[in-house]
């Protein structure tokens, strides 16, 4: 890590007060330090600082501490080999300790922010994963190899933490079938004893949380107008997550496909074992609607490539595709042999019959072969499920789902469907779930209207 001299801010500020840097990144007065190359002795910033960040830096053996109110401005580059990201090494540590009135920021240090500006903040243990070690793609560090024996790795805790413009290490249109290159938040093989909540992803140009493996818990997690997947699972993940909510009021055109959600065993959906095994209660996945309007939004959740899965007790809404969809690899798996579960949940698509869908042929991108599926409706609806679908996204009654000006506010009216009607009796409900009575995300309190979170 370099150190910036009194001198050097001196002559920062005289020359920078008197020449921009052409909008590419925010050269300030008041950075504390920069933060570059390896940090291998634990560190603790100071509290409620500037840094910037250049280029790819990792933590090695040491642990790193961000205080409260701590902003970390990534350096805006282009080149995909240049762009900024922070990559904790198995056996390191990283403290995030935000609070709901001040949170810990990260984002691009360029005048002018724009999606994909850096890479990502990347979390690496020595937890199970199906190809018992990973190294995962745009990390160039031949030492941030994942993977282990140890559920209970403990990586850290990460409270209250903002992650803004990032998702700049995958190409654009990249193929879908292969693993996506870090961003947004990155967790790789990520260990149980880790503490995971209350971060918000936004306008990530690619994914924004990603979970290879591992089997970290979090709760109270906001992706918030991302360009690809927000939530993707792989590499046999097994966690739980609660509260958590994908939400768009629009759309890009970098990902080939982009979902609310989306879950693969592996690239070859193999029977590599742990098995991706996501276990999701009170999710609200709404995307923007209107198949007359062609964008790369796809499915509110997508499960493929036999991966198997648990979401009860949700909201699925308002992606052009459908709700949820199944490949032929998934589809058994919950119908027939019921190693997965989809319960509780209230579903809607703009097109009724495509609020559950099947995608016949998963190799190929086209979507005239995903075609509505009745029988899995059927299945989804019967007593022992007790699904919803949902005729129109009005008919969910939440405040305000998309507002003419201002943040959506998705808390349910008195007469929504969603504010009953959740059960926590399955064995699937351990004990890290909260039991409430409400389906989706936000119950009658409306965590995501406080100060850590930006809806700009």
């Amino acid at each position: 890590m370099a150190r910036i001299s009194f001198l050097f801010l001196l002559f920062s500020i005289a020359i920078y007060s008197c020449k921009k840097d052409n909008g590419v990144n925010e050269i300030r007065s008041d950075f504390v330090d920069t933060l570059e190359g390896t940090i291998s002795t634990d560190l603790t910033l100071q509290e409620n600082a500037n840094y910037l960040l250049k280029g790819q830096v990792y933590v090695q053996g040491a642990s790193l501490t961000i205080p409260k109110g701590v902003t970390i401005h990534v350096e805006k580059a282009d080149a995909v080999a240049d762009k900024g990201s922070l990559i904790v090494l198995p056996g390191a540590k990283l403290f995030v300790n935000g609070t709901e009135q001040e949170p810990v920021v990260f984002t691009s240090a360029a005048s002018e922010k724009l999606p994909g500006d850096w890479g990502a903040l990347v979390l690496l243990g020595r937890a199970p994963i199906n190809s018992q070690t990973l190294r995962i793609p745009g990390i160039s560090n031949e030492l941030a190899v994942c993977g282990g024996s140890d559920k209970n790795d403990d990586s850290g805790a990460i409270h209250f933490l903002r992650l803004a413009y990032g998702g700049g290490l995958n190409e654009k249109g990249e193929d879908e079938w292969a693993l996506d290159k870090a961003s947004g938040l990155c967790l790789g093989a990520v260990g149980s004893k880790t503490q995971i909540d209350h971060i918000e992803v936004s306008y990530s140009r690619d994914d924004a949380f990603q979970f290879y493996g591992g089997n970290v818990g979090a709760k109270y997690l906001i992706a918030y107008n991302n360009g690809d997947d927000d939530y993707d699972f792989d590499h046999g993940y097994q966690g739980s997550l609660q509260f958590i909510l994908s939400y768009r009021n629009r759309v890009g055109d970098w990902a080939l496909r982009a979902n609310g959600i989306e879950s693969l065993n592996d690239g070859a959906a193999s029977t590599k074992t742990p098995y991706t095994h996501p276990v999701i209660s009170n999710a609200t996945i709404i995307g923007l609607g209107n198949q007359a309007i062609q964008t790369n939004l796809n499915q509110a959740v997508y499960i493929r490539k036999n991966t198997r899965f648990t979401i009860s007790n949700s909201i699925v809404a308002n992606y052009p595709q459908g709700g949820l969809m199944l490949c032929n690899k998934t589809r058994p798996l919950l119908m027939q042999v019921h190693e997965s579960l989809f319960k509780f949940n209230l579903v809607h698509c703009e097109e009724n019959t495509r609020a559950f869908t099947w995608d016949k042929n998963g190799q190929e991108v086209s979507l005239e072969k995903v075609v509505a599926d009745p029988e899995l409706t059927a299945f989804a609806t019967n007593q022992d499920n007790e699904n919803e679908v949902i005729q129109t996204v009005s008919a969910l009654k939440l405040s305000a789902i998309f507002p003419s000006s201002g943040m959506p506010l998705l808390t349910p009216l008195s007469d929504s469907p969603a504010l009953f009607g959740a059960d926590f009796s399955g064995s699937y409900a351990a004990d890290f779930f909260d039991s409430v009575s409400f389906r989706g995300a936000i119950g009658t309190e409306n965590w995501t209207v406080a100060h850590w979170v930006n809806w700009d």
